[in-house]
């Protein structure tokens, strides 16, 4: 299997602006922005290009979803502190950017017998009258699969594109050892 086949498709990444948000100010000024406080402390700000939502606190936390690339999370971020700087904010630091999250998908091309997968395997859930997909905890990893009998998979859980390749790696090696069995 060529590892191009695993697609990320959502980044969930936090960073820290140094700088508390008057998120009443924002939420006012700012189009492309939602803020409840009653429902939730943050405000939501989208974003059209890269196509982003990121979660925005007053201490200046900010959590961005919807990159599928760290350069597109890096544009992102770039593109919130100049939403901030229309209601007169400058950030001066060079925000440190932190994966929380990946989420990918992908084919490994081999069929899975996920009855026989959820009896040999440790860490698995898997209730097929609910839901057609296997969920596996990968030991030794934070990556977690859920696996299709078509060989479809999707990964989340890790926190870099060398540790989603790393997982992969392992999750394969796994998955021929049980078939031999």
């Amino acid at each position: 299997m060529s590892k191009k086949e695993l697609k990320i498709q959502n980044i969930v990444a936090s960073t820290f602006l140094a700088h508390d948000m008057p998120l009443i100010k924002l939420a006012e000024t700012l189009s492309n922005t939602e803020y409840n406080p009653e429902q939730f402390p943050g405000l939501v700000m989208r974003i059209k290009e890269p196509k982003t939502s990121a979660l925005i606190f007053s201490s200046g936390k900010v959590v961005c979803t919807g990159a599928k690339s760290m350069t597109k999370v890096r544009e992102s971020v770039s593109q919130i502190i100049k939403n901030i700087g229309k209601i007169g904010i400058k950030i001066k630091i060079r925000p440190i950017i932190k994966i929380q999250n990946m989420v990918a998908s992908g084919d490994i091309n081999m069929a899975l017998n996920l009855n026989k997968l959820a009896m040999k395997l440790d860490n698995t859930e898997y209730e097929p009258e609910q839901f057609p997909g296997l969920v596996y905890k990968l030991a030794g990893t934070r990556a977690t699969f859920l696996l299709f009998s078509n060989g479809k998979i999707v990964c989340t859980g890790t926190t870099s594109e060398t540790r989603l390749k790393e997982a992969l790696d392992k999750l394969i090696k796994v998955l021929k050892h049980v078939e031999k069995k």
